[in-house]
């Protein structure tokens, strides 16, 4: 594993034919809106390709990274916040569309939203799903005579199941239904099917630091060529969802042991610093995500050692560095630039003299934080 520090020799960089060569993308669209993509280097559109989308293997290299993030390496202004925006935007597209939604009702309460035309689907299970025959627009619900979460949970999952290709990429994890963060569960559902469903899900993203002297550095992760989602690209340190049954505290100490190699003696110094939030539609999908964030401030002697196969390799790299690979190029998993991007503001390192600094702020908790 190459888990060394990067080093940023200045005489390092990329030539404009090879940056011509990392910013070719192309994708192609599934019947019902999930998209596969190759590398996403060039600026994602709102309907080429999709913030949740399954990558193909990223195509770029640490030398790579090393290479454009170096302050000379491109002439901008560190403090123009244009290109921190276009990352958040990436990860809330679709406003427009929100009509063509209609809301998951369980108990009077809203649990999420589903697309029209998945909703068709879900008509032939008439013994778990029902549609309001006076006023479509109401709303789904769930079958009267499933009471319990666990009859619920189970009788949805055997419709996700018939489903099939419909539904790419099942996981056999379950994700807590619910209306906001802590309150009640009405059922657990498949973690694939969340965005068909439009259900909040949950997450939590941690941000790996060190200091040497006077400056600090962020490990940061490439995940792994045969991972089903965003293959190759870059990543926070340690991320996970959060799963049914599980606290945010606990999940980051096992998260931390399985993608690192963070002993729970370190991990559990993890620090809550608060969350973003990000609502994507695209297709049959309608994401609405909320992620917890934390920091860890890591001895200078510890290097991370992924436990579970999902990162291939970890650079230790300059927070200031860090900034200008998110400012500069599509090499991190998109919802990994507002985690990255709220370090920055909490460290200083984005202040309040850079113009549209509060927008920037409040950009940040764009979904429904809830």
């Amino acid at each position: 594993m190459a888990s060394d520090i990067l080093l940023l020799s200045p005489k390092i960089r990329l030539s404009l034919r090879t940056l011509a060569s990392l910013t070719s993308s192309c994708s192609h669209t599934t019947p019902f809106g999930c998209r596969s993509t190759h590398i996403i280097t060039t600026k994602p559109n709102s309907r080429s390709s999709s913030a949740f989308a399954t990558t193909s293997t990223g195509t770029f290299t640490w030398n790579d990274v090393a290479g454009i993030s170096q302050p000379e390496t491109v002439s901008d202004d560190p403090s123009d916040l244009k290109a921190y925006f276009d990352k958040i935007r990436i990860c809330n597209r679709g406003s427009d569309l929100q009509s063509e939604f209609v809301p998951f009702v369980i108990e009077d309460q809203i649990v999420g939203y589903i697309h029209n035309g998945f909703a068709g689907h879900l008509r032939k299970f008439q013994d778990v799903f029902t549609f309001p025959l006076d006023n479509p627009s109401n709303g789904v619900t769930l079958h009267k005579s499933l009471r319990t979460p666990d009859d619920r949970t189970t009788a949805v999952g055997e419709v996700i199941k018939s489903l099939g290709e419909l539904i790419p990429g099942i996981r056999n994890e379950l994700y807590p239904v619910t209306s906001s963060f802590g309150s009640r569960i009405f059922f657990s559902l498949e973690r694939a099917a969340a965005p068909y469903f439009g259900i909040k899900v949950y997450g939590v993203q941690m941000n790996g630091y060190v200091e040497k002297g006077d400056q600090k550095f962020l490990w940061i992760g490439k995940r792994s060529p045969a991972k089903q989602t965003y293959p190759g690209m870059l990543d926070q340190l340690v991320a996970g969802g959060l799963p049914h049954g599980i606290s945010c505290g606990e999940n980051i100490v096992k998260e931390c042991e399985e993608e690192a190699g963070i002993p729970r003696s370190i991990a559990s110094g993890a620090t809550p610093v608060g969350a973003v939030s990000y609502m994507d539609i695209d297709g049959y999908g309608y994401k609405r995500d909320v992620l917890f964030c934390y920091d860890l401030k890591l001895p200078e002697s510890f290097i991370p050692n992924n436990e579970d196969g999902e990162v291939e390799s970890f650079k230790l790299i300059p927070v200031e560095h860090v900034a200008n690979v998110i400012r500069r190029t599509y090499f991190f998993k998109p919802n990994c630039c507002l985690v990255i991007i709220d370090f920055l503001f909490r460290h200083g390192y984005i202040n309040p003299e850079c113009f549209g600094y509060l927008d920037l702020l409040q950009s940040l908790k764009s979904g429904d934080c809830s």
